[in-house]
């Protein structure tokens, strides 16, 4: 079908507006803002007013990119920026930090095999997606690319300079300004959800997405922790349940895991359990 028969597009593109404008002659009336075509506003676009579209944008165009890449179900992979990869674990800032170096290795040939995996859907289903920055985010894009699959990273905007780690695959490497949609996309293709040692980003990560299962707003999935040592020390489950602010079934909605062969283990055995009582 030609241009001329498809009668879905009988106006005029915006693009050719742009264009058009980006030839008109140099006046004061032509360099007012106000006769800034507004898509093509950046002053205007960045309006506090304009929050409601910019959401919408970041809600979209991750969503359009993703399906035209035919990305359809992923594996999430939570954890800390500052863990180191083992050969460059003598330079970690604490022992305790040198010490978890072994998760990037297990994250690393985690997703390596899950890519393996992917290849055979023909990269649509159990893609890689991690938040496209160093420590575990890096190992979980590296072991990707390793297997020769693609992987997913959606950055944020941060005060420090961080851009996406090598390994991300780049037609599918996102920067977003609100952490909320941000969340919304690592969710909203999950088929299960890993999570590795890390500071207050992983954490946040983590609770909000075991609130959205919890409360039933998300099904449940397979939801690993690797680390049941680090995860024990800083989160007392069990003083939850004592202390009645959750339910015993609430812990039901997690798994400890220590290597990638175990993590797999669960994720083939899976089989989506009734809702938690309570």
């Amino acid at each position: 079908m030609t241009a001329d028969d498809d009668h879905r597009n009988v106006l005029r593109h915006s693009d050719q507006d742009a264009r058009i404008v980006a030839r008109e002659p140099d006046t004061p009336q032509t360099r007012a803002p106000s006769y800034r075509l507004a898509f093509t506003d950046t002053d205007f676009l960045l309006r506090e007013e304009l929050r409601p579209v910019r959401l919408q944008l970041e809600l979209l165009k991750p969503e359009m990119l993703m399906n035209e890449a035919g990305v359809e179900s992923t594996v999430v992979m939570f954890g800390g920026a500052r863990i180191p990869a083992p050969e460059h674990a003598a330079g970690a800032a604490t022992p305790t930090l040198a010490a978890l170096s072994s998760y990037y290795a297990e994250a690393e040939r985690f997703a390596r095999l899950m890519t393996a995996r992917s290849m055979g859907t023909g990269g649509r289903e159990w893609v890689i997606c991690t938040g496209g920055g160093p420590g575990v985010m890096e190992a979980g894009n590296k072991g990707a690319q390793e297997a020769g699959g693609t992987s997913i990273g959606l950055g944020i905007v941060l005060p420090h300079e961080q851009a996406p780690n090598l390994f991300v695959t780049p037609a599918l490497s996102f920067n977003f300004h609100y952490f909320a949609i941000r969340k919304m996309h690592f969710l909203m293709r999950a088929r299960v959800i890993t999570v590795f040692p890390g500071g207050f980003g992983t954490l946040d990560e983590m609770f909000e997405a075991l609130t959205l299962i919890q409360t039933q707003r998300m099904k449940r999935l397979p939801f690993l922790l690797f680390g049941r040592a680090f995860w024990e020390r800083i989160i007392d489950w069990q003083g939850l349940v004592d202390a009645g602010t959750i339910s015993p079934g609430d812990l039901d909605l997690i798994r400890f895991v220590e290597t990638a062969d175990e993590a797999i283990g669960i994720i083939d055995g899976w089989r989506e359990p009734p809702p938690p009582e309570g």
